[in-house]
């Protein structure tokens, strides 16, 4: 130890703590052992990848995007006849470029390149279907959501009635193209009601082919209708309202007479983009006439406000001088043959939507079951529901669709509905002789005499006649009240006890089947058909079984496996399409 040098004993002179410079192979020094990491315990991006559950509502001319929990889309892709662009087509963006559009709306397909599907399948090409969908949400993943390739899961809001080919076409487009491991489908007539914040309703469905009107309760489909009129038929009567008046500019009040004729064979003057941008910015609906009579009246006299005479002149006058204004509107028409600025009385912009949706000229009776008025439609849905089902559906309308946003619509049909539900009530059977028959006078007075003298009751039995005694008891079996239900109790404890709006005609708001849909799956409600990749790429839509031959309980069982807490086990060889693989 004397001849050690002090300068070896100090720590930072020792060999171990000497670095080896780089690119040469570092001796037995000392290092942190290596830990495994465990799957479940490690990046939180894989966590991440399995929150990003994207949810997508698609429409016959929409597709909608967004993620789980987001209160609405991030954003919305408009289907149209540029998606069918080849690669490396840039006429468009050419300054002397003009869409060739009666060439496309030759053959009856006016307007049809703007639609994902339709509903007469047999001449529609599934694979362009497919082909569409996933262009759509290639273009709304990239602007909308900035998101990789990797595997997600994903929820697709389609109606119940989809026809089993479509609804094949659009699976095989998301689990080849973009291989999610699990697809899930929810109804937006389920969706709505969540949205809104009840849990039974009566959606009416505006939508772009038809209107459906679906009675759900308890989050359960019990009744559906439909009729033909919807978005595309008011459209189509915007065109003839557009073309009879550029023909009238053009030729005089002579073309009027042959306007007869015109109407068996259809001749496309505008374009379905210019028609239908008109449609949804400057038609209306006119107020029903007889609103007046269901609105009840107002006790005592009205208050009267006095005013000067002289703003009273100056308020006619600038009243009247509004109206002038406003009686004319100028539309300029750029698909016509030559562009023109055509003047329409403003009344006259309500002529489409009273045909398409009500056809008040015509009786009742001169209409099929598929092509009602929509009053008649919704007044017809609540007679066929249920009583206790009727009531409390009525109170909770929800209108929804494109066909919606048309101003003055929904109050025109919930005036004409309570107008209907006022004369008639709630009977099925009406005319004049039923009329008759009511008004009676002396099935009246036989009524009134039964409901004078009531039902007869029946007289108890004394103690000595042989009646039902025991033990020197009487026994009432007719007047004793029922007994206790512990279980009963408890679950009378736990409901809500607020009185709910049962019984009268209401309209209340919803946000969307979108955000009822991201509601849904951001609470981790199972979906009813919960459809595995693997499984559909085996088998297909033949594969599904019966809603009733899956066993719902053990496919929401949740494994504790990695990402075993946000999924529910879907290895199940048994899986089912729910209301969409019905026939």
């Amino acid at each position: 130890m004397a001849g050690v040098p002090p300068s070896a004993m100090l720590p930072h002179r020792s060999i171990a703590n000497i670095k080896s410079p780089p690119g040469v192979p570092s001796g037995s020094g000392p290092s942190t052992p290596t830990r495994p990491i465990i799957s479940s315990f490690g990046s939180p991006s894989s966590i991440r990848a399995e929150e990003d559950i994207i949810i997508i509502e698609f429409g016959t001319r929409k597709v909608q995007v967004g993620f789980a929990g987001d209160p609405a889309p991030r954003g919305t892709v408009w289907f149209g006849p540029e998606q069918q662009r080849r690669v490396g087509d840039f006429r468009s963006w050419q300054p002397d470029y003009t869409p060739d559009w009666r060439k496309q709306a030759s053959g009856g397909k006016w307007g049809r390149d703007y639609e994902l599907w339709h509903a007469d399948i047999r001449d529609q090409d599934l694979g362009l279907v497919g082909d569409r969908v996933e262009r759509a949400l290639r273009d709304a993943f990239t602007k909308y959501l900035l998101i990789d390739s990797r595997p997600r899961r994903m929820v697709c809001v389609l109606p119940s009635d989809l026809p089993i080919p479509l609804l094949s076409a659009v699976l095989d487009s998301l689990f080849t193209r973009f291989q999610p491991p699990t697809v899930s489908l929810l109804s937006p007539t389920v969706s709505l009601p969540v949205a809104a914040g009840v849990r039974s309703a009566l959606v009416v469905d505006l939508g772009w082919n038809e209107t459906v009107v679906t009675g759900v309760y308890e989050y359960r489909e019990v009744h559906r209708s439909r009729s033909v009129r919807g978005g595309r038929m008011l459209t189509e009567q915007t065109h003839d309202l557009l073309a009879r008046h550029i023909s009238r500019t053009a030729t005089g009040p002579v073309a009027s007479k042959s306007e007869d004729a015109s109407k068996t064979t259809r001749e496309y003057v505008l374009s379905f983009e210019e028609c239908s941008g008109i449609a949804s910015r400057l038609v209306w609906c006119k107020p029903s006439s007889k609103s007046a009579v269901t609105k009840p009246a107002e006790e005592g006299l009205p208050t009267v406000q006095e005013h000067e005479e002289h703003e009273e002149s100056d308020g006619e006058s600038s009243g009247t001088k509004s109206q002038k204004k406003a009686a004319v509107v100028d539309i300029l028409l750029n698909s016509a043959h030559s562009p023109i600025s055509l003047q329409l009385p403003f009344d006259a912009l309500a002529e489409p939507c009273e045909t398409a949706f009500f056809d008040s000229k015509y009786s009742a009776c001169s209409f099929d079951d598929d092509e009602l008025p929509l009053h008649l439609l919704l007044y017809q849905s609540l007679l066929k529901l249920p009583l206790d089902v009727r009531s409390i559906c009525m109170s909770r309308i929800i209108f929804t669709g494109g066909g919606a946003n048309v101003l003055g619509l929904r109050q025109r049909i919930f005036d004409e509905v309570s107008y209907l539900v006022h004369t008639r009530g709630w009977d099925p059977v009406y005319g004049k002789a039923v009329d008759q028959l009511r008004t009676n006078p002396k099935l009246k007075k036989r009524g009134a005499k039964q409901a004078n003298e009531g039902p007869t009751g029946a007289k108890p039995q004394t103690v000595g006649s042989n009646g039902p005694e025991q033990d020197g008891v009487w026994h009432d079996a007719a007047n004793v009240g029922p007994e206790a239900d512990p279980i009963e109790e408890q679950l009378k404890k736990g409901m809500d006890k607020r009185p709910r709006v049962e019984g009268e005609l209401r309209a209340i708001e919803s946000v969307g089947a979108w955000s009822g849909a991201s509601l849904i799956t951001h609470l981790k409600i199972a979906a009813v058909a919960t459809i595995d990749r693997d499984l559909w790429l085996h088998h297909g839509a033949s594969g599904a079984s019966k809603p009733g031959e899956v066993d719902s309980k053990a496919t929401q069982r949740q494994s504790l496996g990695a990402g075993g807490l946000m999924r529910g086990a879907t290895t199940s060889s048994s899986w089912t399409l729910g209301a969409w693989g019905a026939t």
